[in-house]
């Protein structure tokens, strides 16, 4: 899962942005502004993977506030001639206005490589258990649940806490075995016993464990979730 922040004092301009990227199953907006410092307390809230900075903002500009965003800095902006002065603070990309889905397709790409790269493959995960830490076998993992700033780590019959969060976990365990369906939820797709549609383009998910948990799948990840159980 690919998490993007929007930062464009336009909200035309970022509505068109949002729905581009809503057009992949793997890109989740976090959030919108329209200023860097609207920018700052987002970032600071939801650790985006990638900002979609506008150069021309009211006050601290795209390119003095990059540095600042802490995530890779994709700048959308009207005007080439601020090409060099992007790459000049290390931006990971640089789109024009309107911007052409094909190029923004090729930027997500290499955004998912990027990640692919970094990311540790985890085949056991550490939680809490019995006063200590159990070191859990990832086939064990039914579903991870959010809960703030660490996760609950489902199996068959137990509930355990990891002081490690969902978007960490997310990228470290297998993505072969694992999908993002809800901004709160992790599933291991081998443990899915059921799929039934809760409504228009709405799937809802049943797991083989004991109490045959049931998750809604979000809107934008039913597509990618399909794909990964070949629906």
């Amino acid at each position: 899962m690919i998490r993007a922040l929007i930062v464009d004092d336009e909200a035309p301009a970022r509505s068109e942005l949002r729905y581009l990227l809503d057009t992949h199953g793997d890109v989740e907006v976090v959030g919108e502004a329209s200023s860097v410092r609207e920018a700052l307390a987002l970032a600071e809230a939801h650790s985006p993977d990638v900002v979609f900075l506008d150069i021309e903002l009211p006050g601290v500009t795209g390119l003095q506030g990059a540095p600042l965003l802490h995530a890779p800095i994709v700048f959308v902006t009207a005007h080439a001639g601020y090409a060099v002065d992007a790459f000049a603070v290390e931006a990971f990309d640089y789109l024009l206005k309107p911007v052409d889905p094909e190029r923004l397709a090729r930027v997500l790409e290499r955004l998912r490589e990027r990640s692919s790269e970094t990311a540790v493959p985890a085949e056991r995960i550490p939680v809490v258990a019995a006063g200590g830490t159990e070191l859990l076998d990832v086939d064990d993992v039914h579903f991870v649940q959010a809960d703030g700033d660490y996760a609950r780590v489902h199996t068959y019959d137990r509930t355990l806490l990891c002081t490690t969060s969902l978007r960490e976990l997310e990228e470290r365990l297998p993505a072969a075995r694992f999908v993002r369906i809800h901004r709160s939820y992790l599933v291991n797709v081998g443990k899915v016993a059921a799929v039934r549609r809760a409504g228009p383009d709405r799937l809802r998910l049943q797991l083989a464990d004991a109490a045959g948990t049931e998750l809604d799948v979000a809107r934008r990840q039913a597509h990618a979730v399909r794909e990964r159980l070949r629906l």
